[in-house]
């Protein structure tokens, strides 16, 4: 349905401004609210003795828009981030980001008023423009330097590889000492064996010789 807008109400539009909107729209937010007036004859003969005092806002909305364009414009911001060493941001700068640093200049911006190049966040240090929607079609472009501050991470010094030949020669020595116990090993049981021989051989002899 066709409604005439009582008081200024973004994204919408301004006072005395003609939209069509949802019935359910109008009937339960607009008029309960005061925010609009069903368009008829009547609404219209009174919305004509208001257009003075309209026009008469809306031209001081266009001259405090541009004195705010100016003073944006004059503006250097700079916004500091955590980065590596190739610039890249351990993040993003957003509208959001953007909206805070202008606030700390006494400036209240709207996000969704800021807009950044292409719709993107910025993810890397350097220097961009940002633009501002002020009042109907004026705008302001903003100069924001994005720097990136290095965060530097200890790293534990890898352990010094041993040459190839060095690994070998150690390994052949490993073996060559294991071989050298087995062979030793070895001598030890057949010593031990051959003194049970013999040790078995005289008890015997002892024995046979006390038969005798």
């Amino acid at each position: 349905m066709k409604v005439i807008l009582n008081k200024d109400l973004a994204p919408l539009g301004e006072e005395g401004d003609v939209r069509d909107v949802a019935r359910g729209y109008a009937r339960n937010y607009l008029f309960p609210r005061g925010f609009a007036l069903p368009f008829n004859e009547g609404t219209v003969k009174l919305f004509e003795g208001r257009r003075e005092a309209i026009e008469a806002r809306k031209a001081q909305k266009r001259a405090d828009a541009a004195g705010i364009k100016e003073k944006l414009e004059s503006l250097e911001l700079s916004i500091t981030m955590p980065a590596g060493a190739n610039g890249k941001l351990y993040g993003a700068v957003t509208t959001q980001t953007i909206a805070d640093e202008l606030a700390k200049h006494n400036h209240q911006i709207e996000r969704k008023r800021i807009e950044l190049a292409a719709g993107a966040n910025i993810k890397n240090a350097g220097k961009y423009k940002v633009n501002i929607k002020l009042y109907e079609s004026a705008a302001a472009e903003v100069s924001v330097t994005v720097i990136g501050q290095e965060i530097k991470t200890e790293t534990k010094a890898a352990p010094t590889a041993r040459p190839a030949r060095k690994r070998r020669d150690e390994a052949r020595e490993t073996e060559a000492a294991g071989a050298e116990a087995a062979v030793a090993s070895a001598e030890t049981a057949a010593t031990a064996v051959a003194e049970a021989a013999a040790d078995t051989a005289s008890t015997e002899a002892q024995t046979e010789e006390r038969a005798e």
